[in-house]
C-alpha cells in the first residue's frame, strides 16, 4: 500500500466566516479568505446552494464551501452537504481564524476542542466528533471585547502578517494534499 492511499483524501474544505458585505475583510472572516483564494487560484466560482445554506465551488473531487449560515450554525450547512457528498469527518478541513494565536500563526490538527469558537463548536456539535481536521489562523488577541475584535477589520500596520499568513495557509493546504495531515503539520505548525 502506498502512503497516498494510507491516507484519507482531502475532499471538503470549509472556510468559516459570516456572509455579507459588512463581514468580508473582518478578522472572522479568514476561513473565507482562505476558499476565496482557492478559488481564484483554480479558475472556479461559488454558487449558492439553498438547499446547503452554502456557497459552493467544486475544483475536481475537491468541494469548497462557505457556510451562509452565519459562524454560530455552520454545522447546520456542513453536515447535510458532506451526507450528500458522503465525505467522512477525515476528508475535510476546516480553515477558520483563532484570537489565541498571535496574527499569522497556523495551527494544523487533527482534532481538538472548540476553544471557545462558536463555528467550530456548532461542527462538532453536528459531527458529533471532535476529530474535525482543522487549520486555525492567528488573528491576534482582543484588546478590547471579543465580539469587536473578531468582527473588527485587520489595521493597516496588520495587512502584511495578515497577507503572508494567508499564504503560508495556502501552502500549508497544498501540502495537506500533497503529503498529508502529518506532514503539513511538521512543515507548518
Amino acid at each position: 500500500m502506498s502512503p497516498q492511499s494510507e491516507r484519507p483524501a482531502l475532499r471538503l474544505i470549509v472556510g468559516l466566516g459570516n456572509p455579507g458585505r459588512e463581514y468580508r475583510e473582518t478578522r472572522h472572516n479568514v476561513g473565507f479568505m482562505i476558499v476565496d483564494q482557492l478559488a481564484a487560484r483554480e479558475r472556479v466560482a461559488f454558487r449558492t446552494e439553498k438547499s446547503w445554506q452554502a456557497e459552493v465551488a467544486r475544483v475536481g473531487d475537491l468541494v469548497l464551501c462557505k457556510p451562509l449560515t452565519y459562524m454560530n450554525l455552520s454545522g447546520q450547512a456542513v453536515r447535510p452537504l458532506s451526507q450528500f457528498y458522503k465525505i467522512d469527518a477525515s476528508e475535510m478541513l476546516i480553515v477558520l481564524d483563532d484570537m489565541a494565536l498571535p496574527l499569522g500563526t497556523l495551527r494544523l490538527r487533527a482534532r481538538g476542542s472548540a476553544g471557545g469558537h462558536n463555528g467550530l463548536r456548532s461542527l462538532i456539535e453536528h459531527f458529533g466528533t471532535p476529530a474535525l481536521p482543522r487549520l486555525r489562523i492567528g488573528i491576534g488577541a482582543a484588546p478590547g471585547g471579543a465580539t469587536g475584535h473578531v468582527l473588527g477589520r485587520f489595521a493597516l500596520e496588520e495587512k502584511a502578517a495578515l497577507n503572508e499568513s494567508l499564504d503560508r495557509a495556502l501552502g500549508a493546504i497544498d501540502c495537506l494534499r500533497d503529503r498529508g495531515l502529518e506532514a503539513a503539520m511538521t512543515a507548518y505548525n
